[in-house]
């Protein structure tokens, strides 16, 4: 089978015939499906070598984005997500961008700054001046640290050296800029922020306190942009409520909260799949959103001069494919290999054109017919598990309180009821 991301009525099919096509599509072992298949895949024994003090796991659904097409390429995303729909909507907006060629994405280098902070400098214009003089040193110390990540064209590049006024007096920041390749990087920046700091201290005549790699990747930036048209989207009206809606979230950081969160549930349910830390992700997301002094949309929605809608994301994207829950995490290794990319500048791309998906959705999905319409199934559905209905019954249970728009526990315990009662 030639692989294709749009695959018709996948979400229709039975699990074991999504598995299968899984299966054929990106090449799984039986023992990769059967891993997939199997609840709690991570073994208690992995987990206590994870974390501290571990008494158990805690498992989320793990869905497939289908119909992504990005840089003309198929791709089949896993998401991981308790929230309804997500995966649904990012399915759906991929289809339409298919029909103007999909997704364009590309990305910076995977440039991390690591924080050096100097306190206690008697003369912090000087000691600027002093550390610059010395980069190479520093550079040359930092690089010792990692000869591996050397030798595949990574490592320490240059310093930015800041003098800032604060609450506790001035002090010298050390931003230490090192291309970590396919690492999320973390480890390896501070490593190497902590090796430079007595060097820097020496120089300085300052104490070095904090010595830790920043969650503002702002080096590291991911880019996405695809075009969807007025037709497939419901209209010209449908064109211009999508843009207030984007304009209302650039004014109003109440908006502008909603809008982000929205564009982050793709980000991070494909961060979850893939063993990345979405902590980092989220915090580096959103501080980036503030840069300029205001909480801003990490995504811009326009009208071109035929009435489609084009939208464009950039966000930083702190992301590893080596390394941490990536290589530990025997799910995530598989959920990669599903995704198929081959460096985590890719996997940065990946997940900005699933933000941009889930973004384009929700708006739709709110100028169109409201939030809660499309929400309004799949909550119904967790609504009459959670009453005890199986099989069946779980779907009659849910229609029932779909068609009273009465989606409630109570309600779904008396129509279970009911209807077991009549069977």
């Amino acid at each position: 089978m030639a692989k294709t991301s749009h695959i018709s009525g996948f979400y229709k099919l039975p699990l074991n015939e999504r598995l299968k096509i899984i299966k054929e599509l990106a090449g799984l072992t039986s023992e990769e499906v059967n891993l997939l298949k199997k609840e709690g895949a991570l073994k208690l024994e992995q987990a206590d070598r994870m974390i501290e003090n571990v008494i158990g796991t805690v498992g989320l659904p793990l869905g497939i984005a289908t119909n992504f097409l990005i840089n003309d390429k198929d791709y089949l995303i896993p998401m991981a997500i308790e929230e309804p729909s997500v995966v649904a909507a990012a399915s759906n907006a991929a289809k339409m961008a298919r029909e103007k060629g999909g997704f364009t994405a590309s990305s910076s280098e995977p440039l991390m700054i690591g924080q050096v902070q100097l306190v206690d400098v008697k003369n912090t214009t000087k000691a600027k001046t002093d550390i610059i003089a010395r980069k190479d040193e520093v550079i040359k110390l930092a690089n010792e640290q990692d000869p591996v990540l050397v030798n595949i064209g990574g490592g320490a590049k240059d310093i930015e050296v800041k003098v800032l006024e604060t609450p506790a007096g001035p002090m010298l920041v050390v931003h230490l800029i090192v291309d970590v390749r396919d690492a999320m990087g973390a480890n390896a920046v501070n490593t190497m922020c902590e090796a430079v700091s007595p060097l820097l201290e020496r120089i300085t005549g300052g104490k070095a306190r904090l010595r830790i790699i920043s969650n503002l990747a702002a080096l590291r930036l991911v880019r996405a942009e695809a075009v969807f048209q007025k037709e497939v989207l419901g209209g010209e009206e449908i064109v211009d409520g999508i843009i207030q809606a984007y304009s209302l979230a650039a004014a109003d950081p109440y908006r502008c909260a909603t809008h982000n969160k929205g564009i982050m549930n793709g980000v991070i349910a494909v961060a979850h799949a893939t063993g990345n830390d979405t902590r980092a992700l989220e915090s580096g997301a959103h501080s980036f959103a503030a840069m300029k002094g205001k909480y801003q949309p990490l995504t811009t929605w326009k009208k071109t001069k035929e009435g489609d809608l084009l939208g464009r994301i950039e966000l930083p994207a702190a992301v590893g494919i080596i390394g941490g829950a990536t290589a530990s995490n025997p799910t995530a290794k598989v959920c990669l290999k599903i995704l198929g990319v081959k460096s985590a500048c890719e996997l940065g791309e990946v997940m900005a054109c699933v933000g941009l998906a889930n973004n384009l959705a929700a708006m739709r999905a709110i100028v169109a017919e409201g939030i809660q319409r499309g929400h309004l199934r799949l909550h119904a559905r967790n609504m009459a598990i959670m009453a005890g209905a199986q099989g069946e019954l779980i779907d009659l249970v849910a229609e029932r309180m779909v068609k009273e728009k009465k989606v409630r526990f109570d309600r779904a315990v008396e129509i279970l009821k009911e209807l077991k009662k009549g069977s």
